[in-house]
């Protein structure tokens, strides 16, 4: 059956870049919608800048820009991110839009008429200088419990402390530096006191997981019980947001009109494509409506949201998956240590995006708990994984298609092996539904063990010097095999790494796969294309110089982010050479006397290199991936004869072979042109 799905992940605030930890979810939730989509269901996936509130005001007014350009420029940079991540939304959009304007309107209106609204007297800290309440992180003084100076308002990050600004000692306005005063003013409440009864069978209907419901009863407590404070959703001018109908001066709390954006956003593809709005947000609405969140702004949905919903007469949430935080080597991501990276230096250093996708989609469980980025087994566990284990299947038998059988596989619905990686669809199915990402690659992963050991015990590359046709029969079907399990663990990986599934089908010559064509096989005589390079392994100077780079990279906590185009285009006049540095480098052309597999070594190969001396020099290289050695000797290359001799564990390297590379492929050596000799100095 054919479900009606409506997705959301939480809104990013639209006052800094997208980083690491944000990308948890947005990658978790993309794999899961793609997984529903291969499945045949109608599956929309929206989501939206949270664009409203103090914070965005003070940086437009900081940057010498209007809200309203601070907030497009920073959509397109999330927009960029995101498409860059492969997270694929129905429709990414934003919070100050006139649907959400007349949606927020109409569910506030909504609400007061139905007594949910209350207007209250209360005071609050007022900055004179800059004529508006601040905000209780824009508020510093000295803590009142350790009285460690320059804390906000709210907590101490010196003891962990939390109270009310008013109980700070010689507070100060954080946006001007001037004493703030008390000031009185009416706010307006949702009466969230009145919603207990309702969250707490909400809680427990199975719209939350175990551990969130739980989190919730300690906020609601027992029946009969009620625990919950009403909800201050109003704020003063100045203040960037939506204006309250018939209240003249006074906006919305930015955590009001935020998550209605997720019905904004959707109403704005509903216009675009002609869905109907009240069929997945009306009180009667069959369609299931998922919301994926961390677990740090849980009460908002879990509590506020549903009810908000309940009573302005709107559907609630079918569930709300909540995740934990990420952390970076076991640790708080930090940027004195360079591990607060964000998703465009990830992209700038690693490149390939689907290796971060396939991390935390082996990470991920369906529960709350966090997630750790360990840098070493990121690099260990995707060469491992993707390049020694699945890639390899293709990489080492399509070449014999090609050479031996003009390209044709055999059909292989029959075979045995084959079938057996079929027989857990449906188990790798229910671990992609329950969002148990880890649990569903882990049995691929044992799968593909499955079919590396068929390509092992067949050894292709020793029947292929056979004469015969027995041993060309049996070298066939091997290879047709081997390429069906390929294409079956493709299948299987596709959610979490639909790019390089689309390279994959393009090679088998087959359309987009579906869930269900797991049931088929590639028929007899099916041609594929030539095999070319897929992936490459990550080296762990990589790594190495991500985290160097956001170590050097460091700004205050309160300066603005570059501007996306400062951070697209990396060279400034300050990182050019000069002719007299780049002389500096000694460029030659070398010619590979040898080159051999290094015992023990992942990625390296040894090659001996002339370069006109007396004796060739022998240089390691990280090109293991992309090169047979044999096919390495008598090659011209160009490598860097004067860098330092460095002792590895396998020997001394005498220099650097240069090569290219980048999220399309690699590693490619250099080759000069026709005429250039040993010995060459490039320049």
């Amino acid at each position: 059956m054919t479900r009606k799905i409506l997705v959301t992940s939480a809104l990013p605030y639209a006052n800094g870049s997208i980083h690491l930890g944000h990308l948890v979810e947005y990658i978790q939730t993309d794999i899961w919608v793609r997984f529903l989509k291969m499945q045949g269901h109608q599956v929309h996936y929206v989501c939206a800048d949270d664009t409203h509130g103090t914070p965005i005001m003070l940086r437009a007014e900081k940057e010498g820009i209007t809200p309203e350009a601070l907030i497009e420029k920073v959509h397109a940079e999330h927009s960029q991110d995101f498409a860059d991540f492969l997270v694929e939304f129905d429709n990414y959009y934003s919070t100050n839009s006139e649907e959400n304007r007349q949606l927020a309107s109409q569910i506030y209106l909504a609400l007061r008429d139905n007594g949910k609204i209350v207007s209250k007297t209360i005071e609050q800290f007022y900055d004179p200088a800059k004529q508006m309440f601040l905000p209780d992180r824009f508020i510093k003084g000295e803590c009142p419990k350790c009285h460690a100076k320059d804390q906000y308002g709210d907590s101490c990050e010196a003891c962990g402390a939390t109270y009310n600004p008013t109980e700070l000692i010689n507070p100060y306005s954080a946006v001007s530096g001037a004493a703030p005063v008390r000031k009185q003013t009416e706010h307006f409440f949702f009466k969230l006191s009145d919603c207990a009864d309702f969250l707490r069978d909400w809680t427990r209907k199975g719209s939350l997981q175990n551990e969130a419901a739980n989190k919730m009863h300690e906020w609601l407590g027992d029946a009969g019980e009620n625990k919950l404070s009403d909800w201050d959703i109003s704020r003063d001018a100045p203040y960037f947001g939506f204006e309250i109908p018939d209240a003249p001066g006074k906006y919305f709390y930015v955590w009001l009109d935020a998550p209605i954006g997720y019905m904004a956003s959707f109403k704005n593809l509903c216009t675009r494509l002609g869905l109907d709005f009240d069929a997945y947000w009306g009180q009667h609405s069959e369609a299931e409506l998922y919301h994926f969140i961390g677990k740090d702004i849980l009460y908002f949905h879990a509590l506020f949201w549903p009810a908000m919903l309940q009573y302005a007469g709107y559907r609630t949430p079918s569930q709300v998956f909540a995740h934990g935080f990420l952390t970076v080597n076991g640790e708080k991501m930090s940027k004195s240590r360079g591990t607060f990276v964000n998703a465009r230096s990830y992209l700038e250093h690693v490149k390939n995006p689907e290796y971060l996708r396939y991390y935390y989609a082996a990470k991920l469980n369906g529960s709350m708990e966090d997630i750790d980025l360990n840098l070493d087994d990121f690099v260990a566990r995707v060469n491992s994984d993707l390049v020694g284990k699945y890639i390899n299947i293709a990489s080492r038998t399509a070449g014999f298609i090609h050479k031996r059988f003009d390209g044709k596989l055999l059909g292989m619905s029959q075979h045995p092996v084959v079938n057996s990686l079929r027989q857990t669809a449906q188990d790798i199915a229910n671990a992609y539904e329950q969002r148990d990402f880890s649990r569903a690659l882990r049995e691929i992963m044992r799968l593909a063990d499955v079919a590396n050991a068929f390509v092992a015990e067949a050894e292709p590359w020793v029947v292929a010097k056979q004469e015969g046709d027995v041993a060309a029969r049996k070298l066939h079907e091997d290879c047709s095999a081997a390429l069906e399990m390929f294409r079956i663990l493709t299948l299987y990986l596709k959610p979490a790494l639909p790019k390089l599934t689309a390279q994959i089908e393009q090679f088998l010559n087959i359309p987009a796969m579906q869930w269900a064509d797991i049931a088929n096989s590639m028929p007899d005589g099916h041609p594929i294309q030539e095999y070319q390079h897929l992936i490459t392994r990550i080296d762990a100077k990589q790594i190495e110089a991500m985290i160097e780079a956001n170590k050097q990279n460091l700004a205050p906590e309160a300066a603005a982010p570059a501007p996306a185009a400062a951070q697209k285009n990396p060279s400034t006049e300050a990182d050019y050479l000069s002719i007299d540095d780049f002389s500096k480098v000694d460029l030659r052309i070398a010619k590979i006397v040898s080159a051999e597999h290094v015992e023990g070594a992942e990625k390296l190969l040894k090659l001996s290199l002339d370069i006109g001396e007396a004796t060739p020099r022998q240089v390691f290289a990280g090109i293991k991936s992309a090169y047979d050695p044999a096919t390495l000797v008598g090659r011209l290359t160009v490598m860097v004869a004067n860098l330092a001799p460095r002792k590895m564990k396998f020997g001394m390297s005498e220099g650097m072979v240069l090569a290219a590379s980048d999220e399309q492929g690699g590693p490619f050596i250099l080759s000069p042109d026709a005429g250039a000799q040993p010995g060459m100095r490039v320049k």
